[in-house]
C-alpha cells in the first residue's frame, strides 16, 4: 500500500458551528489521535481527502503533514457521512506506526460463477474481515472465489488467503459467502398466498364496525 501525502491545518473552530465553518471553507474536521499522543484537531482539503478513499479504499494509509512541518502516518478509523450529499462530514484518524500490527476491517470481493448445473444463489454473509495486519501493508480487499462451486457449498473465513504476516481476527468458521437453492415457482406462489391470506382479516375489520355502528 503507498502513502498518500496530505497537508493539514490546526482547527481552533469546534462544535457544531465551526465544523459547518471548516466545510464551508472545503476542507474535512478530522481528529487526529493514538499513541499517547493529546488529539490534535485538524482540517483536511476535503477534495483530495475524498479522492484518495476513492482510489485507495478506507483503510488508505494518509501521510499527514502538519502546520508545524512534522509528517504523521495514520489510517482513517471513523467517518461520518452526509447522507444526502454523500461528502464526508468528519474523520477520526488513527496514529501508526512502521512495524506495527493495527486490526482493520478489510473489503471482501466474490469472483467466479457457481457450477452450470447448479440453479443457486449467491449469499454473501460478511462485506469485511477483520484481520491484524502491519499498518503500512493493509490490503485493499480479499478475493473469494465461488467458482464451481455448487448449492451447499460454502466458503468460511478461515478457508481465504491472506497475506504473509497477518492474522485473522474474525472468526474463522464464520461463514463468508454460501450457495443456496433458488426458490420454486411453487414456493414463490405458496408464499405470495400466504401473504393474500394474511391480510384478509385485516381488510375485513373496517366491515364489521360499521354493521355494529348501524
Amino acid at each position: 500500500m503507498s502513502e498518500v501525502r496530505i497537508s493539514a491545518e490546526p482547527r481552533t473552530e469546534f462544535g457544531k458551528g465551526g465544523a459547518r465553518r471548516t466545510r464551508r471553507a472545503g476542507k474535512v474536521p478530522a481528529v487526529l489521535y493514538g499513541h499517547g499522543e493529546k488529539p490534535k484537531h485538524i482540517a483536511l482539503p476535503a477534495r483530495d481527502f475524498a479522492n484518495a478513499l476513492r482510489h485507495g479504499g478506507s483503510n488508505t494509509l494518509f501521510s499527514i503533514e502538519l502546520a508545524d512541518g512534522t509528517k504523521t502516518l495514520a489510517l482513517p478509523k471513523a467517518l461520518q457521512r452526509d447522507p444526502i450529499k454523500d461528502t464526508i462530514d468528519h474523520v477520526d484518524l488513527l496514529i501508526v506506526r512502521r512495524g506495527e500490527k493495527v486490526s482493520v476491517e478489510v473489503a471482501v470481493h466474490v469472483t467466479g460463477e457457481v457450477a452450470k448445473e447448479a440453479d443457486g444463489l449467491v449469499v454473501q454473509e460478511l462485506d469485511t474481515l477483520a484481520v491484524l495486519v502491519e499498518a503500512t501493508h493493509v490490503p485493499e480487499q480479499f478475493e473469494v472465489s465461488i467458482e464451481g462451486l455448487g448449492v451447499g457449498d460454502h466458503v468460511t473465513a478461515g478457508q481465504i488467503t491472506l497475506p504473509a504476516g497477518a492474522e485473522l481476527v474474525t472468526d474463522p468458521e464464520n461463514i463468508v459467502v454460501a450457495i443456496v437453492a433458488a426458490p420454486t415457482a411453487a414456493q414463490v406462489d405458496a408464499d405470495l398466498g400466504e401473504g393474500e391470506t394474511a391480510e384478509a382479516p385485516a381488510e375485513a375489520a373496517p366491515a364489521e364496525a360499521e354493521k355494529v355502528e348501524a
